[in-house]
C-alpha cells in the first residue's frame, strides 16, 4: 500500500450487520467521518430478506436501540412481547418457570432482517457517511493510520478500523488474531409456526431426543421455532412436506399449542461458537460476533454485541471530545478488558448449559433435572438468571420501548 489512499476517514466499519450498522448510529452525532465497508449492495440492506431468525432484546438493548435511533424504524407488529419463560427437561415435567414481575416483559423479539432494516433505514440522514459497496481485500495497520483496499482498487485510509464481520470474520484472520471455535457438530433450524392454541407470551424450550427446542411467541398466534439437531436430520426436516414437519414438532412439544402449520420458509445454519483470543490490535477492534460468537441457547448474542458497540463507542466517544486518538491501542485495551468482563461469564456458563443439556448420558440427564428443579425453588437464583434481561425493571415496557 502506498501513501495515496482514495479517501481518508476517522473511523472505518468492516460489515454492515446490525451490529456495525448500530455503532454507526452511536457515533453518530460525534463529529467522526464514518465509512461503511460492506459487499452487499446498498438496495438489498435497505429491504434485507426474511432470514428465519428472531433477536431476542433486553431491556437495556431496547434503550439503546432507542437511544440510537434504530428503534422508531421498528413497525409495532414487529415487536413482541415475551412475558415468561419455561425450560424442560426431555418429557418428564421438570421446568424452571421464569417470569417477569409486575407489570414487566422478560424481553422483547424482533425478526432479524427487521432490525436489519431499521437500522440502516437510521442512517439515511447520517451526514459524515461513507459507504461502500465493495469487499475487503487487504488491511494493514501502523502507528499512525490504518489501510484497507478494496476490490475494487480503492484504498481508504483511517484512524481507527472496527471489524463487524461475523463470527467467520476474514478481517480478525488477516489481522493474525486467533479465534478459539467451538464447533456444535450441529446444525440450527429456524421458521414460524401457526397454532390453534394462545402462547400467552410465554417461550418454551425443550431439551429432548438430543435436540434443543425452543418455541418463541411472536404476535398473534405464531411462533418462532429454534431446533438444532445434528446436520444430517435438521437437513431433512428442512426438506420435509410442511404437514410432515409440523406434525414432528407437535410430537416433540406435546402439542401443547394444538395443531401446528408451518408459516414461513424454513432456513439453516450451522452452529459455531467464537470467542477471539483478542478483542483489539493496533487502530482495529472486534464487536458483535467477531469478538464473541454465542450459541442461540441463551438467546443473547445479540444483546452482547449491543454492549461491545457501547463500550467501544463510549471509549471513542471520550476520546475524540478531549482530543485524544481514538485508535491508540491503550484506548483500545480499555474496550478489550471492559467487553472481556462482560462476556466471558456469559460465553463460558452458555457452554457449560450446551454441553449439560445435551448430554443423553444418565449422569447428565440426572444433573440437568437436579439443576431444573434446584433452580426452581430457589427464587434469588431465578432472580439472578432474569436480572440480565431485566436491567431496566424499573421503568414501564412502554417507556423503555418508546
Amino acid at each position: 500500500m502506498n501513501d495515496q489512499p482514495s479517501a481518508v476517514h476517522d473511523l472505518i466499519i468492516i460489515g454492515a450487520g446490525p451490529a456495525g450498522l448500530a455503532l454507526a448510529r452511536a457515533l453518530g452525532a460525534d463529529p467522526l467521518s464514518v465509512a461503511i465497508v460492506d459487499p452487499t449492495p446498498r438496495e438489498v440492506l435497505a429491504d434485507a430478506p426474511f432470514d428465519g431468525r428472531e433477536i431476542a432484546l433486553s431491556a437495556d438493548s431496547v434503550a439503546r436501540l432507542r437511544d440510537y435511533g434504530i428503534w422508531p424504524h421498528l413497525a409495532d407488529d414487529d415487536i413482541s412481547r415475551l412475558r415468561d419463560a419455561r425450560v424442560r427437561d426431555g418429557g418428564t415435567r421438570s421446568a424452571l418457570h421464569l417470569q417477569a414481575d409486575g407489570a414487566g416483559e422478560l424481553g422483547w423479539l424482533v425478526p432479524n432482517h427487521r432490525l436489519r432494516q431499521a437500522s440502516y433505514a437510521s442512517l439515511a440522514d447520517a451526514e459524515r457517511l461513507s459507504w461502500y459497496s465493495a469487499r475487503v481485500t487487504a488491511l494493514q495497520t501502523a502507528p499512525g493510520h490504518a489501510e484497507v483496499r478494496l476490490d475494487d482498487g480503492r484504498r481508504l485510509r483511517a484512524r481507527l478500523v472496527v471489524a463487524a464481520d461475523s463470527r467467520f470474520s476474514e478481517t480478525r484472520r488477516a489481522m493474525g488474531i486467533a479465534a478459539r471455535m467451538r464447533d456444535f457438530g450441529k446444525s440450527m433450524l429456524v421458521c414460524r409456526l401457526e397454532h390453534e392454541r394462545p402462547h400467552c407470551q410465554t417461550a418454551e424450550e425443550w431439551f429432548v431426543y438430543g435436540a434443543t427446542l425452543a418455541l418463541l411467541p411472536l404476535n398473534g398466534s405464531r411462533s418462532s421455532l429454534v431446533l438444532t439437531q445434528p446436520h444430517r436430520q435438521i437437513a431433512a426436516l428442512a426438506q420435509a412436506e410442511a404437514e410432515d414437519f409440523a406434525a414432528r414438532i407437535g410430537d416433540w412439544t406435546g402439542h401443547h399449542l394444538g395443531r401446528l402449520s408451518l408459516a414461513s420458509s424454513r432456513h439453516v445454519y450451522p452452529l459455531v461458537a467464537v470467542w477471539a483470543e483478542q478483542f483489539c490490535k493496533e487502530r482495529y477492534a472486534l464487536i458483535g460476533d467477531a469478538a464473541v460468537g454465542m450459541h442461540p441457547v441463551t438467546a443473547h448474542g445479540y444483546n452482547l454485541g449491543l454492549r461491545s458497540v457501547a463500550a467501544l463507542a463510549n471509549a471513542v466517544r471520550a476520546a475524540q471530545r478531549r482530543g485524544a486518538d481514538i485508535g491508540a491501542l491503550p484506548l483500545l485495551r480499555g474496550y478489550e478488558a471492559e467487553h472481556r468482563r462482560a462476556a466471558r461469564p456469559l460465553y463460558e456458563l452458555t457452554n457449560a448449559l450446551v454441553g449439560l443439556y445435551t448430554d443423553e448420558r444418565l449422569p447428565a440427564r440426572l444433573a440437568r433435572r437436579a439443576a431444573l428443579q434446584l433452580t426452581e425453588h430457589l427464587p434469588p437464583l431465578k432472580r439472578l438468571i432474569v436480572a440480565p434481561l431485566r436491567r431496566h425493571g424499573d421503568r414501564r415496557p412502554d417507556a423503555v420501548a418508546g
